[in-house]
């Protein structure tokens, strides 16, 4: 029998993520992480978002992670919308890369940008990391059966010869295995057309597409007519070569996974050229690549973590973030329900609802990316279809008001993002889908006042330092305004100014004085802000023809 107070099923990131952050902040739980497979293994999933980089450095492995030497992703390269020439994406807006030498620190760019990553290496040291952190871990140790009492988890038991576990919180980080979620019957909800399967092999000694200064690069995302490839140099010598489309495309072509591979690498000039002196690794893996969300986060005792919540498309690299960032807040709500300060239904409601919500605002996108793509001419009617159900049309501005209703505000409580992007990207995004630039929402009128139609007062959970902060906020159905950070002062400023200028000098003083953000920082925050607010209807304008409007360039 082991008694442990936190017991983890799954070993990869997400289960990592919580036992490492758990032993940081609280070294007197005992956590125990249950892993079916011995490390190292081989696992898809090998592109990051700058959000996980932040998530790294708060667990004390971001120096561990940084000395692999994994190439630095400063962006991504796509083949995608209606343009036929490759176009590219970068974390460092308006920013040249500096090339410093490496291993390097968590500061400045590097802050900013990402990780390619070799999830047999990478995985590995997170999981050796949590251990040395404190965490008992037990590899080559399934779980076989999962003991309840209705909402309740009463036990697992885990094979082979480790027996029974009990613990005061179950954590199931199994991927999409799911094995608490199956076990409490846990229904999952798959509001998309979207239903592909992916494909893909290692090779070795791949030529690079992009190389910048000294091991930086960028993912390369490429559409062919009927499905799409991605190219991710995951160590200086090694690179994950997959293909990514339709299951209905499969069934129908009447090839095996390794033909249609085969087809794709010779169809794409690019990556055919690539890998005209790289050697395959024998395997080829295969998996369906269909997005879910559970109907519920977490329960009684227990909650799920990575992959077990949900699964996105994987077109715009949302996968690991999501796992990490959502085992984060796992982490900290056991941390809170262990305080016993704070209502234990509320925290587990705010990391169910607003994880979830994620899940789905990547859905969202996902659709929008499949259903805009140009190249996909033998796709047209499954495109369509995808168009069709999620009610989006493929003009820029459009597609931005549909994203929005996912909300721009709670990605990153504080900040006017969404899909971890800062919404000036999205914006950009958007725009290059489809080749049409477009304005600002925020330029067309002058003159602003806070909308407080059916607003209502309320708290909302910040995740911050090892604790689930309650912070306030406003209310409009399903849509919620941080008041902290740019908000607050934007807030501030509407109740004392309606000219839309005098708005943004006052909150960029605000920020620069009260919170020592940056002079040249500042007004871009505070103009993605305003645009989060105006588009979400916080704010409602109206046109002086006689005074200037807030010009972004």
């Amino acid at each position: 029998m082991v008694k442990t107070d936190v017991a983890i099923i799954g070993g990869g990131p997400a289960g990592a993520t919580v036992g490492t952050l758990v032993k940081k902040y609280r070294p007197d739980l005992d956590v125990t992480i249950l892993e079916r497979e011995v490390f190292p293994r081989d696992h898809v999933g090998e592109s990051h978002l700058p959000a996980i980089s932040a998530v790294l450095d708060e667990m004390g492995v971001w120096d561990k992670v940084e000395a692999a030497g994994f190439p630095v992703k400063v962006g991504a390269t796509f083949k995608w919308g209606s343009r036929e020439d490759l176009w590219h994406t970068d974390f460092l807006v308006g920013e040249k890369y500096e090339d410093l030498p490496r291993p390097a620190k968590f500061v400045g760019q590097r802050a900013k940008t990402a990780y390619q990553v070799d999830r047999s290496v990478y995985d590995k040291i997170l999981l050796d990391h949590a251990a040395a952190q404190g965490c008992r871990v037990h590899q080559g140790t399934g779980v076989r059966s999962v003991g309840r009492d209705g909402d309740f988890v009463t036990g697992l038991v885990a094979d082979p010869g480790l027996g029974e576990v009990e613990a005061k919180y179950y954590v199931d980080a199994s991927g999409d295995s799911g094995v608490l979620r199956r076990a409490l019957d846990i229904g999952v909800d798959s509001p998309t057309k979207l239903r592909n399967i992916a494909v893909w092999k290692y090779w070795n000694d791949a030529e690079w597409a992009e190389t910048i200064g000294k091991g930086a690069t960028r993912v390369q995302i490429l559409s062919l007519g009927w499905g799409w490839v991605w190219f991710i140099p995951i160590t200086t010598t090694r690179t994950s070569v997959g293909l990514v489309m339709p299951a209905s495309h499969y069934r129908e072509s009447g090839l095996s996974t390794e033909a249609l591979y085969t087809r794709a690498i010779q169809e794409e000039p690019m990556v055919a050229k690539l890998l005209a002196r790289a050697t395959p690794e024998p395997a080829l893996s295969a998996t369906k690549d269909w997005s879910f969300v559970a109907d519920r986060l977490a329960g009684a005792n227990w909650f799920l973590a990575g992959d077990a919540c949900g699964f996105a498309d994987p077109i715009l690299s949302a996968g690991m973030t999501l796992a990490h960032t959502g085992a984060r807040k796992v982490a900290f709500t056991v941390l809170e329900l262990e305080r016993g300060e704070t209502d234990p239904e509320w925290l587990k409601h705010q990391y169910d609802e607003g994880h979830r919500g994620q899940i789905r605002h990547h859905m969202q996108f996902a659709d929008y990316w499949y259903s805009s793509n140009g190249h996909f001419v033998d796709l047209k009617n499954y495109c369509a279809e995808i168009a069709s159900e999620a009610g989006v049309s493929l003009t820029p501005e459009d597609a931005f008001r549909w994203l929005a209703t996912g909300g721009f505000t709670l990605d990153t409580p504080g900040v006017a993002a969404a899909l971890t992007y800062r919404l000036r990207d999205i914006k950009y995004l958007t725009a290059e889908i489809v080749g049409e630039r477009w304005g600002w929402e925020l330029a067309k009128t002058n003159t602003w006042k806070l909308n407080r139609e059916g607003t209502k007062k309320g708290v909302m959970a910040e995740y911050v330092g090892g604790r689930v902060r309650q912070t306030a906020c406003l209310r409009r159905g399903a849509k919620v305004l941080p008041i902290m950070d740019v908000f607050k002062h934007l807030l501030n400023a509407l109740h004392r100014e309606t000219d839309s200028i005098r708005i943004l000098e006052a909150t960029v003083n605000a920020m620069v004085r009260e919170d020592q953000i940056e002079i040249d920082r500042a007004p871009m925050l505070v103009v993605e802000a305003m645009e989060a607010m105006v588009t979400e209807g916080w704010i409602i304008g109206t046109l002086d023809p006689d005074r200037p409007c807030i010009k972004v360039h």
